[in-house]
């Protein structure tokens, strides 16, 4: 998406009212990714990378039973992790990725997963993104993941208006208030998923509208005369 020469930064006030508004709406919000540990967490955010989550779950549903750790599931084998795997977008890729992460998190890490992006990025199939999530999700450090939909929302809204994930990650970093840090990057993906939406945002029914600098809101659709009668 490119960024909209129309569109201003908001003002502090305004980043300010719209997060406390997020928080108002949904106070903890949770990934719609399962997940049981840290290292589940991490191999369903690789397979992630262009699949739904919904689609990440059903595959890894009996993939986690099998193999809940590096150890079983480098035991398991690429083979057939690539089996459990194949309705996920290039599954032979992550697969292999899936596998040499489980393989290096034992060689180098104790079978643990490492609490610092430097590590994290350092692992096969692992981007800033995909450490940023695992942070901020699991260990709780105050990271923005960057995907389509924050980008979008981000330069849409005039939350955040650069041409590159890494930018908006840095400008959000430095305008979201301290308080609302740790769970700004959940509510930016799941409105930008269910509401401010790439190709026709829902503006009528959006919680933060009045603050918004996208000028080409969407109106409430028309109730066709027919639902009317009896």
């Amino acid at each position: 998406m490119a960024v909209s020469k129309k569109v201003k930064s908001l003002r502090m006030a305004d980043v300010e009212a719209i997060f406390s508004r997020f928080q108002q709406s949904e106070p903890e919000p949770k990934s719609e990714l399962d997940y049981s540990s840290a290292f589940t967490l991490l191999v369903a955010v690789v397979l992630s990378a262009q699949a739904t989550d919904i689609g990440v779950n059903k595959a890894t549903k009996l993939l986690f039973q099998l193999a809940p750790t590096p150890a079983a599931m480098v035991a398991l084998g690429q083979d057939q992790i690539e089996e459990h795997i194949r309705t996920i977008g290039l599954f032979r890729t992550k697969a292999k990725n899936v596998y040499l992460l489980s393989q290096q998190l034992l060689d180098r890490h104790g079978g643990e997963v490492p609490q610092t992006r430097e590590a994290l990025e350092a692992l096969p199939g692992v981007g800033r993104k995909t450490a940023n999530v695992v942070l901020n999700i699991f260990f709780k450090q105050p990271a923005i993941a960057v995907d389509t939909h924050l980008f979008r929302v981000s330069n849409r809204t005039g939350l955040a208006l650069a041409k590159t994930p890494l930018a908006v990650e840095q400008i959000l970093l430095n305008v979201i208030p301290a308080p609302y840090m740790l769970h700004a990057h959940h509510w930016l993906i799941l409105h930008g998923r269910y509401i401010c939406k790439a190709r026709k945002p829902e503006c009528w029914r959006c919680p933060i509208a009045q603050w918004c600098r996208f000028t080409l809101k969407t109106p409430q659709p028309s109730v066709p005369a027919s639902s009317h009668q009896g």
